[in-house]
């Protein structure tokens, strides 16, 4: 039987990391480790405090996993239905089973992609980066320290408060550069979001290639009124995480990021990634705040995505693990 192990892994950030609902400059993310005679393979966990998750809760639940037998599972389907009955966070979860996939696919000498029966990820796989909400007097410096001119696309955290001000500095700096604008839930509903949207259009230069998850994920009546009225693609995110109504999410949005730290695991992503190209929906493949690893594991599945969010690892003062290059920004795995 393969032994477990959980590690903490403590991840100062390169600059204050800061999103409608809160802000850090420091992360804690969970490295799990299943190792046997013949190979080993590791998965990492995000905690995300939107889903109530937190490093010291995964660890307990592992602890626990631990406790009911987790080193007993002798296949993957028997972890499945082990984690089935026992269900842990989302971000552990997929800790656990891309552990497991890796290990397998070590032990079988196949890549994670070919494994999973994927086409192998491009070569080079173009990623947006991120600018976090902050004042509009500071972006000029920001995107010159941190270079954001090579990246094809821009992701630009929003509030409701200072979404204008904060796009007319962008726009003014990289005018046609275009834009994903997330919003993570900042606007209370569809009226106070139209008002926005009006004076944002406006803005001279502006490029979007998308707007991600604007009001809560509960406004479902409000994501049926606005789409088609905005313009510009709406794309969930919270209001997808390991399950959805496709056909429901089809008439609120045009699109879908599936983050596999919300799914759960690599079966699960590609689940979402399927269902949302089988309502006609255009797929977009994101992360949190994570290591080489966790972004790794995510251009395993990069084939079916759209448009990749992948830059987590970018904000990682100090990255531990150097399995992701980035070059202009293209990703290349090693």
């Amino acid at each position: 039987m393969p032994t477990w192990t959980l590690t903490s892994l403590p991840l100062p950030l390169r600059y204050t990391w800061k999103i409608s609902r809160n802000a850090s400059d420091a992360k804690t993310n969970l490295i799990v480790r299943v190792v046997d005679a013949q190979a080993s393979g590791m998965g990492e966990a995000a905690p995300n405090v939107r889903y109530g998750e937190t490093p010291e809760g995964l660890q307990a639940e592992f602890e626990q996993l631990q406790a009911a037998g987790l080193s007993q599972c002798a296949t993957l389907p028997e972890l499945t239905d082990f984690l089935a009955a026992r269900p842990p966070a989302h971000a552990l979860r997929f800790a656990l089973e891309s552990a497991w996939v890796h290990w397998e696919a070590s032990r079988q000498q196949q890549s994670v992609a070919q494994w999973l029966g994927l086409a192998p990820p491009a070569q080079q796989v173009p990623t947006a980066m991120t600018l976090p909400i902050m004042e509009p007097g500071k972006v000029a410096d920001f995107v010159r320290e941190q270079n954001l001119g090579r990246f094809p696309w821009l992701k630009i955290k929003v509030n409701r408060e200072g979404a204008v001000e904060l796009l007319r500095e962008v726009t003014r700096l990289l005018p046609g550069r275009e834009l994903l604008i997330d919003g993570n839930e900042a606007w209370p509903d569809a009226d106070s979001l139209l008002q926005s949207w009006e004076a944002i259009r406006a803005l001279p230069g502006l490029q979007v290639r998308l707007l991600e998850q604007p009001l809560p994920a509960a406004r479902a009546d409000d994501y049926r009124y606005l789409k088609g009225r905005l313009g510009t693609p709406v794309f969930a995110d919270e209001s997808v995480t390991d399950e959805a109504d496709f056909a429901d999410i089809a008439r609120q949005f045009d699109g879908v990021n599936m983050k596999l730290m919300k799914a759960g695991g690599y079966f699960n992503g590609l689940r979402i990634l399927r269902e949302t190209r089988r309502h006609g929906l255009q797929t977009m493949l994101g992360c949190m705040v994570e290591t080489s690893l966790g972004i790794w594991s995510a251009l395993q599945v990069s084939s079916l995505a759209d448009v990749c969010d992948l830059d987590g690892f970018l904000v990682v003062r100090d990255e531990p693990f150097g399995l992701v290059q980035e070059t202009q920004g293209h990703l290349v795995a090693k």
